[in-house]
């Protein structure tokens, strides 16, 4: 079965739809491929492709299509408030074996929000109803959007949720934060069961799913027909198999401190380039540490620690001291835990 036909069937029905979040420089390739001898997804969004009037599709993005190795649906997402080039883009895209194509309307990052695009159109939705219209004309597969709930006052939510009904989205993505929000305060899911409501298409729930109880509680509250994490799930690898197990009935796999550190080992040696300078690999790896710091220990300390490094042998030194146990780790962010920006941006 091919991922245009996977993708159709996972968004008719059955179990609750597991997304992995697209998040820039993180959910790569060779994240992907780790992600499916964990259980992973059952569809994985792009990064981001950079649309603009004289962009070309990143080489590194293509290459994550077309040898795709999770063996599931792949949708291509675009960022860009350009027309012609947002159709140019996803005419070419849809040559490629992507499920379907995606708008980014949520991304909260200063350099892509101050140049109207990504989370910046949300205070535009005259702008958005003429992008969502040009591109369901030109996309012929599955089309979708991902979405935040406004940019500073969700109460424009209620201007864009029929502008989004209007141009037969296939599936809408609703991250339940403004803009200015970020990744802090509490997400408002009452926004995302709105949208449930008002959309004759499927919806999934974005922001903070971070246990599988977390999971069903959202399932739950919105009526969504699934979840879409990105954090939780580089912080906790087994989150999405721990889903399918909970919302089964079945036990729940716990994983211990050397599980944790043997996810930390294949992560290290999944994303690392061969040839590059030890400088650059431990710097690759703080992004995804910086996740996983809030669910390991309550002081901050890891944090602390990892910050600081600077070789390989001192990336392992405190993953060690830390995770050589083997007590049961939830890896849910402990109370007060804040993410370190600078690693996870």
């Amino acid at each position: 079965m091919d991922g245009r036909t996977q993708f159709d069937t996972l968004l008719r029905g059955g179990e609750p739809l597991l997304a992995l979040a697209p998040m820039q420089d993180v959910t790569t390739m060779p994240f992907w491929k780790l992600m499916v001898a964990y259980g992973g997804a059952d569809v994985y969004f792009t990064e981001y492709f950079r649309v603009h009037r004289d962009s070309r599709p990143e080489k590194w993005i293509l290459d994550a299509i077309n040898r795709n190795p999770t063996g599931r649906p792949v949708v291509a997402q675009l960022v860009g408030n350009d027309i012609p080039a947002l159709v140019r883009t996803a005419r070419d895209l849809q040559r490629l074996p992507i499920a379907a194509v995606d708008l980014n309307l949520g991304c909260p990052m200063p350099v892509v929000y101050r140049k109207g695009a990504g989370g910046g159109l949300l205070r535009e939705p005259e702008k958005i109803d003429a992008i969502l219209g040009a591109l369901r004309d030109a996309v012929q597969i599955k089309f979708t959007v991902k979405t935040r709930i406004g940019f500073n006052d969700p109460a424009v939510f209620d201007t864009l949720l029929p502008i989004f009904a209007k141009h037969s989205l296939d599936l809408l993505v609703v991250h339940g934060r403004t803009v200015a929000e970020k990744y802090g305060g509490q997400v408002h899911y009452d926004f995302i069961a709105r949208a449930v409501a008002a959309m004759p298409c499927p919806v999934l729930a974005n922001g903070n799913v971070d246990s599988a109880r977390k999971a069903e509680e959202v399932l739950k509250v919105t009526g969504a027909r699934g979840v879409m994490i990105g954090r939780g799930a580089v912080r906790n690898p087994w989150l999405f198999q721990q889903i399918r197990q909970h919302l089964r009935g079945e036990p729940v796999f716990v994983p211990r401190g050397r599980d944790v550190l043997a996810y930390v080992c294949a992560l290290y040696e999944a994303i690392v380039t061969p040839g590059v300078r030890e400088a650059t690999q431990v710097h690759a790896i703080k992004k995804y540490l910086g996740l996983l710091a809030v669910g390991v220990e309550p002081s901050g300390r890891f944090m602390h620690d990892i910050c600081r490094v600077t070789t390989k042998a001192d990336v392992f030194r405190v993953c060690e001291e830390f995770l050589a146990h083997d007590k049961p780790m939830a890896l849910e962010p402990f109370a007060g835990a804040r993410y370190d920006t600078e690693m996870t941006q």
